[in-house]
């Protein structure tokens, strides 16, 4: 079992008790926010479900049809994940129009601090794992967990206000309008999380800068490698291929040159495990060859 599904599975038994919880006491408390809450926590499900799916079909190994493997399954799954998160909003949104006025228990406090608490760690360690290994699947899962916190702690401070409503009649309507604003946190995660995967499917370059930083250095870690003309790096999910063109100098061997070719590809692929194709084209200094025409043109002159 490897820690995309360790990971996802933590998140399913997590997912399970709190939308549970949340959709009980929220029909028994009569708090249409803490509902929606719960139904954003089993969306939370699905999108753990396309997870695990997405990272098994991701790791298939590459063949004759697909030379860079099926990595990019791991994007559509992420897609489809941001698909489902987006229509769930629209219909929480859609739901909270026609709920009717109703003053929840005091109960829904202790439920939404229980919920921000455990949602915050959750999403916190889902995301990490996912940075940490750069995997799109884990990070969109934990996106979309983050914005169950924040969904959360609307519906607490709307507990809070309706409890006031008596005294200030407009804060009735604050079950009502948490509601909504849940619906619209999950639209906009929906939404960015499909953005973000067509743009990596599209081609999108990486431009994470302390990655590119690291890249760059190993690869004029060498006196003969004077500078990188382009560096292309695209991601096919967890496989990583990477493009350069370098300028190098133009005295050296091809024997020497090709060694030092080696070497970059070595020191790159032992810095990132997931890079599995190196493409790289060397290109003579310019300034060293015309220099040294022009020395030989003088010594023919004389």
């Amino acid at each position: 079992m490897n820690y995309v599904t360790k990971t996802m599975i933590i998140s399913v038994i997590t997912n399970i008790f709190l939308a549970v919880t949340k959709i009980l006491v929220g029909l028994v408390a009569k708090s249409s926010a803490l509902i929606a809450d719960g139904i954003h926590s089993f969306s939370d499900l699905s999108t753990d479900f396309f997870a695990i799916l997405g990272n098994y079909l991701a790791r298939k190994p590459a063949d004759k049809e697909h030379p860079f493997g099926h990595g990019k399954i791991e994007y559509l799954t992420s897609i489809i994940i941001g698909t489902i998160v987006f229509f769930v909003g629209i219909g929480v949104i859609v739901k909270a129009f026609n709920n009717e006025i109703v003053i929840p228990s005091k109960v829904v406090i202790i439920v939404s601090l229980m919920t921000i608490v455990i949602k915050y760690l959750l999403s916190s360690f889902i995301i990490k794992r996912g940075r940490d290994n750069q995997n799109n699947i884990l990070i969109a899962s934990g996106e979309e967990s983050r914005t169950d916190v924040i969904s959360s702690f609307f519906v607490l401070f709307a507990s809070i206000l309706i409890q006031f409503s008596d005294k200030v009649e407009i804060l009735k309507y604050s079950d009502i309008i948490a509601s909504i604003i849940i619906g619209l946190f999950i639209v906009f995660t929906g939404f960015n999380v499909v953005k973000e995967n067509i743009s990596v499917i599209l081609g999108k370059q990486e431009n994470n800068k302390e990655y590119l930083a690291s890249l760059k250095k190993i690869i004029l870690d060498n006196d003969d490698v004077f500078s990188i003309r382009s560096m292309i790096i695209l991601k096919f999910g967890h496989i990583v291929t990477l493009d350069l063109i370098i300028i190098m100098n133009g005295d050296i061997t091809l024997r020497d040159a090709h060694k030092i070719v080696d070497d970059i590809e070595d020191n790159i692929k032992k810095f990132d495990e997931r890079v599995e194709h190196i493409n790289i084209h060397m290109e003579p200094n310019q300034q060293l060859t015309n220099k040294k025409k022009k020395v030989k043109i003088q010594s023919i002159n004389q």
